[in-house]
């Protein structure tokens, strides 16, 4: 099997959706993995390390078979190695998350080269990614892995690796712990447990459903409760409530935990 025919996905078979940690796996040395998620998600996993290991000229392979002219021409434009292995390891998590989403839900789906994904341009909402399908991504790269979550409305996805958080971030995270593990409400309570990088991704996971990711002040997302099925609340500050003023009206769903040693938050409505 060719480098390029490894990010071929298998034929699908029928999977009933369950959480994120019960089918999403973090695998260096699996080049893509997709999973059904709750909610109506689909999540695409591509390894960095794999892409890594083998490369130049496999990943010239990879690009010629599944980028678009437009994007190989960003590709060739991206002169740091890491961070072209990066950017070609998203772009096809969200290409293969699509299609998969289109295959699990009976839609038409193509080839990946037939899915442009693109961003927004300008705004506060600038860099999110879209794509030409009938549906929403999210999508995060950390260490050596990029994960694209697909899902029929708006969707926010943050991966983090374990790393020491800087002193002024953790004040931040951790502001409050005394009245959290004090509280009566046992989901209060475990908050006050969640390890820093996974209430960052929280955080982050909030703001890139609403598009913004940081160009919103984080500490406009304070985290309220953290459930023994690793659902999480969160409740919205001021400044987000004037961007995104539906904030207040319909929380999304919060699912966050530790998988594979690294720290994943999804947050979809």
């Amino acid at each position: 099997m060719s480098t390029a025919d490894a990010l071929l996905p298998a034929p699908p078979r029928p999977r009933a959706a369950r959480l994120a940690g019960e089918t999403l796996t973090l695998d260096p040395a699996r080049p893509l993995h997709l999973a059904p998620l709750d909610g109506g998600l689909t999540a695409a996993v591509v390894s960095i390390a794999w892409l890594r290991a083998r490369g130049d000229a496999a990943r010239a392979a990879l690009e010629a078979r599944h980028l678009t002219d437009d994007e190989a021409e960003r590709a060739a434009g991206l002169r740091r190695p890491e961070r072209r292995y990066e950017w070609l390891a998203g772009r096809l998590a969200v290409k293969h998350g699509v299609l998969a989403h289109g295959r699990r839900h009976g839609h038409r789906t193509g080839r990946t080269r037939d899915i442009r994904v693109g961003a927004v341009a300008h705004g506060l909402r600038a860099g999110r990614p879209v794509v030409n399908a009938p549906v929403d991504v999210g999508l995060s790269h950390s260490g050596d892995f990029a994960v694209a979550v697909c899902g029929p409305r708006p969707v926010g996805v943050d991966l983090e690796h374990e790393r020491r958080m800087p002193p002024l971030l953790a004040g931040m995270l951790t502001a409050g712990d005394h009245r959290v593990a004090a509280h009566a409400d046992p989901d209060r309570r475990r908050l006050a447990t969640m390890p820093l990088p996974l209430r960052w991704a929280c955080k982050e996971a909030v703001l890139k459903h609403y598009g913004f990711g940081l160009r919103v002040d984080p500490r406009e997302v304070a985290l309220h409760t953290w459930h023994q099925d690793h659902g999480f609340t969160w409740r919205p500050g001021p400044g987000l409530l004037c961007h995104a003023p539906s904030a207040g009206d319909t929380r999304p769903h919060g699912w966050a935990r530790r998988i594979d040693g690294y720290f994943l938050a999804l947050v979809w409505t």
